[in-house]
């Protein structure tokens, strides 16, 4: 009978790479890293890709139930110094519970890839018994309920500013991950039967299910429409300028609210650091056919030496409101980060005010859950600026019917919102100031 030497059947089990793929992946997410689809180039065949996505995606949307399992049947804990360890595990725990597909297939290569690795290798046993011991009990586990998907540090914050209901809708959001938003230009209805969608407000397109990539889409060619999601579409529009106005779009990339603001009228000038995403928004912009003065730079430092009419302050923050498509924004996020985005915030809000003209306005966002990067922020801007007014967005604009409007005159959403009959939208705070 032939034999194979130790070791030289590990990359042969079936579904071996792929899966150990995904597990170095998530790996790397669990140790702060973000965690970008792999697109074409990145694995040889299509189904590799998408099976490796759809493993790594799960186990972070499913990130508070695996915290559940593993803190039941790890007695002891995440073993320390493991490797791929606890990757490979959520890997496996998550085709097993939530994923169709061969249960003794998902626990024995779970096992096999963590046998293969130099660390984890002597925790082999103790992944099988896990694996095992879920597999009995995968309805107990497959049963929880869509809040317990929140990470437990989230849901605890969450919990004192949002009730039952909003959090049950942050879970089921969380689970389902979002449709594709498109800003139009102009006709959304039109574009929306062309596309299989449906409008949301006056210019956003929804694509719940999409065979193609974005860049097949009718329209896309044509610069008729660019992705950004409904609620990333509001802060452009509380811009309230007469026409060809100089607007300043602070932290502009990836440029969704720069093609907003040209598109609206205004000369818009667009300024952030980051010399590579900014060749992206001029790449962008040249398909749309729109126009903007662009600029690297450092958005604390900028100033040169123009007062503009309104400023646009899309600020550096945690990206806990955009979960639906980044999960790991839950896992990735601590106390100490929100505190060090909310000081950046309360500067940068300094500095744009100083860039505004008089009687000019100031529109403030963030695309964060937390208090500390929106109301909180917002508050402490009035004490900070004697004549520092907030000049309410109304409620007739694209937002009318979201509930999103606060009473104090800011806008707030969240992935638990509704556009009409059409759930589910990025969590987002927004603000208009105008000195008195």
């Amino acid at each position: 009978m032939m034999t194979t030497p130790k070791g030289k059947a590990k990359g042969r089990v079936a579904g071996f790479e792929t899966r150990r793929r995904a597990a170095e992946i998530l790996k790397s997410v669990l140790a702060g890293g973000t965690f970008e689809p792999l697109g074409e180039g990145a694995m040889a065949e299509r189904r590799d890709r998408a099976l490796v996505n759809r493993l790594i995606t799960t186990a972070l949307r499913r990130s508070g139930h695996l915290d559940l399992v593993l803190g039941a049947l790890l007695e002891r804990g995440m073993p320390p110094r493991s490797g791929i360890f606890e990757g490979a595990l959520r890997i496996g725990l998550a085709e097993l519970i939530f994923l169709d597909g061969a249960d003794h297939s998902a626990v024995f290569v779970a096992v096999e890839i963590i046998r293969a690795d130099r660390r984890a290798g002597r925790f082999a046993g103790l992944a099988n018994a896990v694996l095992r011991q879920a597999q009995r009990e995968r309805d107990k586990w497959a049963g929880l309920s869509p809040v317990q998907a929140i990470p437990v540090a989230a849901a605890r914050r969450w919990g004192t500013i949002y009730d039952e209901d909003v959090l049950s809708g942050f879970g089921a959001a969380l689970i389902d991950g979002a449709a594709l938003d498109l800003t139009v230009k102009t006709d959304a209805g039109g574009w929306a039967e062309r596309l299989g969608g449906a409008v949301l407000g006056d210019r956003t397109v929804r694509i719940e299910r999409r065979d193609r990539r974005v860049d097949e889409l009718d329209g896309y060619a044509d610069g008729v429409w660019w992705v950004q999601d409904f609620a990333a579409s509001l802060p452009a529009r509380m811009v309230d300028a007469p026409a060809g106005a100089l607007v300043l779009d602070l932290c502009a990339a990836p440029g969704g609210k720069t093609a907003q603001l040209v598109a609206q009228g205004y000369e818009v000038v667009a300024v952030d650091i980051d010399g590579d995403r900014m060749a992206r928004v001029e790449a962008n912009h040249s398909r749309l056919g729109l126009s903007a003065e662009l600029v690297v730079a450092d958005a604390l430092d900028f100033d040169d030496g123009r007062k503009f009419d309104a400023i646009l302050l899309d600020a550096p923050c945690t990206a806990t409101g955009t979960f639906r498509r980044h999960p790991e924004a839950l896992i990735n996020r601590s106390l100490k980060d929100i505190s060090r985005m909310a000081a950046l915030q309360a500067r940068l809000i300094d500095h744009a005010l100083m860039l505004l003209k008089p009687g000019g306005v100031l529109v403030y966002c963030t695309c964060s859950l937390e208090r500390e990067e929106g109301e909180e922020q917002a508050e402490a801007a009035i004490r900070r600026h004697a004549g520092l007014q907030i000049s309410p967005p109304g409620l007739s604009g694209p937002w009318a019917g979201t509930g999103a409007v606060d009473p104090k005159g800011w806008l707030r959403t969240h992935p638990a919102m509704h556009v009409g009959n059409m759930a589910g939208m990025d969590g987002f705070f927004a603000v208009r100031f105008k000195f008195a």
